[in-house]
């Protein structure tokens, strides 16, 4: 797993970059302010990044904003000396995978690291499907409605007018999607 360590204090980081060398992970980079966090990511798109919140320029919070939004890591876990609600709440609503109290023991940091990573593989692997699915019931929607067009203005049956999208879809070698699409902006052009 290659990770990266954004935290302002030099110490902790040479720390958890031992920790986790230990145990043989890669860190592939430090930072020491969440600009430089988002940057490193950035260049080195890390399966984790493990950040500070409190940190000079830009804090641990708005990077992992960024980090998450721009899907420039695989996971982000806050690894922080606070615990106030008010970091919690903001850290949930950031879409971070862990949230751990310094000081840390390694045992239970290494634990809460895997784990953090594996929900954050499922919650991505869910979001593809999602997107998936999505995109299959779009198209079909879009297919059921050129298909009611093509059978009202040639009298074709539903068979029929499917076969004709599918025809044309492999004549033209696009998706029936892409056709059906075509089908009903021609509708929309007629009645112009």
């Amino acid at each position: 797993m290659r990770i990266i360590i954004a935290d302002d204090e030099p110490i902790t980081r040479m720390d958890l970059k031992e920790i986790l060398e230990q145990e043989g992970y890669d860190v592939v980079a430090e930072a020491a302010d969440g600009f430089d966090a988002v940057e490193r990511c950035r260049t080195e798109l890390p399966d984790l990044i493990i950040m500070d919140v409190k940190m000079p320029f830009m804090d641990g919070l708005m990077a992992a904003d960024i980090i998450v939004e721009e899907r420039l890591a695989g996971t982000v876990v806050l690894l922080t000396a606070y615990c106030d609600r008010k970091f919690i709440e903001e850290a949930k609503k950031s879409g971070v995978s862990g949230y751990l109290v310094k000081p840390v023991d390694e045992k239970s940091f290494i634990a809460a690291l895997e784990i953090a990573v594996e929900r954050s593989k499922e919650m991505d692997k869910l979001k593809k499907e999602y997107r998936t699915i999505t995109k299959r019931l779009e198209s079909k929607t879009v297919i059921e409605q050129a298909k009611g067009v093509i059978m009202s203005k040639q009298g074709l049956t539903e068979q029929a007018a499917y076969d004709y999208i599918r025809n044309a879809s492999k004549f033209k070698n696009v998706s029936m999607k892409k056709i059906a699409e075509i089908i009903l902006m021609r509708r929309g052009a007629e009645y112009e």
